[in-house]
């Protein structure tokens, strides 16, 4: 493989059409690659307003016409469908929060896109992600790092990486705010210099995640009752599935006081609200952990933790239990940790691990 040569990954987005225009413009040869990873009627969607529509794809496709790079669309539905789509509905018929963005980054970004770089003899994948690698020569590791730009910091969901896939990956915007990069678009002509940022889920852009279940799976989901502290109905909810924990709007219930949801029972088709104190726990289990650097330490460490994608981290000890497992305790009692999301570790810019929260420990 030539050194200078990457895959970038093209969404239409002004991030990665910048990426490639900041590759090329390091002496990189570059291919742009747009991952088809649903088809927009197939979920429920317009054609023309979301991530993955045909605009997003014109646009891609402008971008690279303009930078004078290779371009094409793979289609990954099948597998976006069945690692992704199919876990998203899983974790939440399962009571969880899950978190797709992130199973998306591990199977998708930086599964098949490295698999699509080497057969092409490419050696790099890039994207538009807003954070920093670097090789640490003292510990002889690559290591993962906040992006400069906190309000645009995307390493909470890049914890997955390993050794390898970091060796072979570029994030050209780590340095670099928003606005900079938006202006770098503009000078350059691009298109997409002033293109909307997508929100919230690719495949659930208005946020009804009780309404997508329903339309995908063909379900409906029955209501049951919502339970006080104590275990006394206190009112109906539309179907448990339509809940997370911490949620205090469009409950329906008028208790004289705010509440929110605390706990979910699947199996008896209830949920639990309560008030702020009942949100709080001291520590959590996370399973399937990837430690960064390889490997568990042997002892337990201190860092500062992240229960939630946009969340302030928060002092707290981790003791590994074992490889793949841990249990964490907050300095100070945290708000809404929610089973399914992930739990991400961090020493200062540094991404030490990150794993799926399963237990809550109150």
């Amino acid at each position: 493989m030539s050194e200078k040569t990457a895959l970038v990954a093209m969404s239409g987005g002004v991030d990665s059409s910048v990426t490639a225009l900041l590759l090329q413009e390091q002496g990189f040869t570059c291919s742009g690659v747009t991952m088809r990873l649903y088809h927009n009627e197939d979920v429920g969607l317009c054609q023309f307003h979301t991530c993955c529509s045909l605009k997003d794809i014109d646009d891609a496709q402008d971008v690279a016409f303009k930078l004078h790079i290779p371009f094409e669309v793979l289609d990954y539905t099948a597998d976006f469908k069945r690692q992704v789509i199919a876990k998203f509905v899983k974790i939440y018929e399962q009571g969880g929060t899950p978190n797709p963005c992130i199973d998306c980054n591990c199977f998708m970004k930086f599964g098949h896109l490295w698999e699509a770089a080497r057969k092409k003899q490419l050696n790099y994948v890039a994207t538009g992600h807003y954070a920093r690698l670097e090789f640490d020569q003292e510990q002889g590791l690559y290591v993962l790092k906040k992006a400069l730009d906190g309000t645009k910091d995307q390493s909470y969901v890049l914890y997955m990486l390993n050794q390898e896939q970091m060796a072979h990956t570029l994030f050209p915007l780590g340095n670099l705010t928003k606005k900079e990069v938006r202006e770098i678009a503009a000078g350059h002509g691009l298109v997409n210099a002033r293109k909307h940022d997508s929100q919230d889920i690719c495949f659930v852009p208005d946020g009804d995640y009780g309404k997508f279940l329903e339309e995908y799976t063909g379900k409906t989901y029955a209501q049951g009752d919502f339970l006080d502290i104590s275990g006394k109905v206190v009112g109906q909810h539309r179907g448990a599935v339509r809940y997370t924990i911490g949620q205090r709007k469009k409950l329906g219930l008028a208790l004289g006081k705010p509440v929110y949801v605390c706990e979910k029972d699947m199996a008896a088709n209830t949920v639990m609200v309560g008030d702020e104190a009942s949100l709080m726990s001291k520590g959590l289990v996370a399973t399937e952990v990837n430690w960064l650097a390889g490997r568990a330490p042997t002892t337990a460490i201190e860092v500062q933790a992240r229960t939630r994608y946009k969340q302030q981290e928060q002092k707290a000890m981790v003791y590994p239990l074992g490889d793949k497992s841990l249990r964490l305790e907050f300095a100070q009692q945290q708000r809404a940790v929610a089973p399914g999301q992930a739990v991400v570790l961090y020493q200062g810019d540094v991404v030490v691990a990150g794993g799926t929260i399963t237990q809550v420990l109150r």
